[in-house]
């Protein structure tokens, strides 16, 4: 499989694999035994990404933590020095409508070692700040990254949801990698950071690439099981499926042309689009995180992607997830 740098040297698969899913976000958490076989099978298939955070578990039947780290490495453990394993420290909790956030110094150092115990590992390749804390600037997280990468704890480091501001501060204390931001042909907001990312050479991992699994074309449903974050989303309602047929559509033309599935023609058109793009989907299902990968292997030209670009300028489309707003302190 094709292969990216992110940063100034650390070296990717095209497409990674978004692990959450396995225990957060959607529901029922898959059973631990299926969830590690799953991952492990993913590795076969060819994936070397992984991507996991402290705050994504869920609570198994006995009721029992379900820990998303915990089951990455145990998939990944005898493999270990062929993958690059990213995971994320900073959301304290979920709280009501919020996230409740804590880049403290003493909590990073907490995090991190309990992700180094719960992925049973030495060190951590990419080690993300998951959501920007208000009251702890940029020079002191990025401090703390140095601090870990001197003490070999992790060898990079990124941000998520990064804004520019940000990104500036922390890189000139120290070398950002990646920033792993919302990105996809129906959040495309971050755009406007495609030349800072170039100008800084940083990579952008690009998380909910299919719009969480709208993009697919495969689901159809407004209701989902309990715990599911799709039923607070505004791109499942009924109404919303109406207007986005359209865009429904135009993925099924252009996927038609390439022989391929509206969800690999969504993750092959930003992969053709930057050479530091990557984008990490996720699901539980084999056969499509099968799929997904076969995306990087679609070639686009520089005019086909311009092409998509202007139909989706123009497509219309309904209101889609931008995230979880940060309660403030």
């Amino acid at each position: 499989m094709d292969t990216r740098t992110l940063g100034n040297d650390l070296e990717v698969t095209a497409i990674g694999l978004g692990c959450m899913g396995f225990s957060h976000g959607y529901g029922k958490p898959t059973d631990v035994d299926e969830a590690v076989k799953n991952i492990r099978a993913a590795f076969e298939m060819g994936y070397r990404f992984f991507d996991t955070a402290e705050i994504y578990q869920g609570t198994n039947p006995d009721g029992s933590i379900n820990y998303n780290e915990s089951i990455v490495g145990q998939a990944l453990h005898d493999v270990r020095d062929q993958v690059v394993i990213a995971t994320k420290f900073g959301i304290a909790a979920h709280e009501g409508n919020g996230l409740k956030v804590d880049s403290s110094p003493e909590t990073i150092r907490r995090s991190v070692e309990g992700s180094l115990k719960r992925l049973n590992t030495d060190h951590i390749d990419l080690y993300y700040q998951h959501r920007i804390d208000p009251s702890v600037e940029p020079e002191t997280v990025a401090k703390v990254m140095q601090e870990l990468i001197n003490e070999g704890k992790i060898t990079h480091w990124g941000i998520s949801e990064a804004n520019e501001d940000y990104l500036r501060r922390a890189n000139a204390v120290c070398k950002v990698t990646a920033v792993q931001n919302r990105y996809s042909m129906m959040y495309r907001d971050y755009e406007k950071l495609f030349p800072v990312l170039e100008e800084l050479n940083v990579g952008l991992v690009a998380f909910s690439p299919l719009a969480n699994g709208l993009l697919t074309g495969q689901i159809h449903q407004s209701k989902f099981s309990e715990g599911d974050l799709r039923n607070k989303m505004p791109q499942f309602s009924e109404q919303a499926y109406q207007k986005n047929r359209e865009l429904m559509e135009l993925l099924t033309k252009i996927a038609d042309r390439h022989a391929a599935t509206p969800a690999q023609i969504s993750l092959a058109w930003m992969i053709n689009k930057k050479p530091y793009i990557v984008p990490i989907p996720g699901s539980r299902h084999l056969n499509r995180i099968k799929d997904n990968l076969a995306a990087a292997d679609i070639k686009m030209s520089k005019e086909e992607v311009q092409q998509i670009d202007a139909a989706l300028d123009a497509v219309p489309m309904s209101d889609v997830f931008g995230g979880t707003k940060v309660e403030k302190k």
